[in-house]
């Protein structure tokens, strides 16, 4: 006798929604972002994100919220492998509160670290990037968003604070806010910016001098 199937969880279904709209505006941007586009992306039954997400503005706070969780978990995953907490830009709603950062050696290892995670988000990472950046322009145009992107990007603004604090920042909050700023931006230019394609495929080296460049400067200025 066969065992019946059985749904995937909610949560399961909810990450897989989320995971599917965000490689939607990735690929075909905020115009393709509809419930039942979701729904055929995902190979659910017609109704399936409009039960999870009622609202157009509930599926976009999903993808912040996914987006926070991934970006953490690449700077988490970082921060195992190079001896060094989590730096980075991150766009999303409600992502898991951030532990203690582990404390980096010196400047070298943080920015080697940061290089690291920079280069994975304009190559494997390089679509989940370009939604961010999409998404996070609805957030400036849409009062109801506002709120939950504010929110989602502080976990990561909290734990760069935590690291520029050991790296001998006085101001380190200020400090992170200027290092994210500037790592947004970065990745923007190299995404979406007027050379992009034009750019070579990025080069760690290149990178690390970069981020170890914006790591003096903000120390600097701290």
């Amino acid at each position: 006798m066969s065992t019946p199937r059985t749904s995937p969880p909610a949560a399961d279904r909810r990450t897989l929604i989320a995971d599917t709209a965000i490689d939607l505006v990735a690929s075909a941007g905020l115009r393709g972002l509809t419930h039942r586009a979701v729904d055929g992306a995902a190979g659910l039954p017609a109704g399936s994100t409009s039960y999870y997400f009622r609202t157009r503005t509930a599926l976009i706070g999903a993808c912040y919220a996914r987006l926070a969780e991934l970006d953490l978990g690449d700077v988490g995953d970082f921060g195992d492998s190079h001896d060094i907490g989590d730096i980075g830009a991150s766009g999303g709603d409600g992502p898991p509160p951030p532990g203690p950062a582990p404390v980096p050696a010196d400047r070298e290892s943080a920015a080697a670290a940061l290089a690291g995670l920079v280069h994975r988000w304009l190559t494997v990472g390089r679509a989940r990037q370009l939604a961010r950046f999409e998404l996070s322009l609805e957030a400036a145009r849409n009062p109801e968003l506002e709120a939950d992107f504010h929110r989602a990007g502080q976990g990561a603004r909290a734990r760069a604070s935590g690291i520029l604090a050991a790296l001998g920042a006085r101001r380190p909050e200020e400090a992170a806010d200027l290092l994210v700023a500037w790592t947004d931006g970065l990745l923007y230019d190299r995404l979406a910016g007027a050379l992009a394609r034009s750019r070579p495929a990025p080069d760690l080296t290149e990178l690390t001098a970069v981020t170890r460049r914006m790591l003096d400067a903000v120390l600097a200025g701290s």
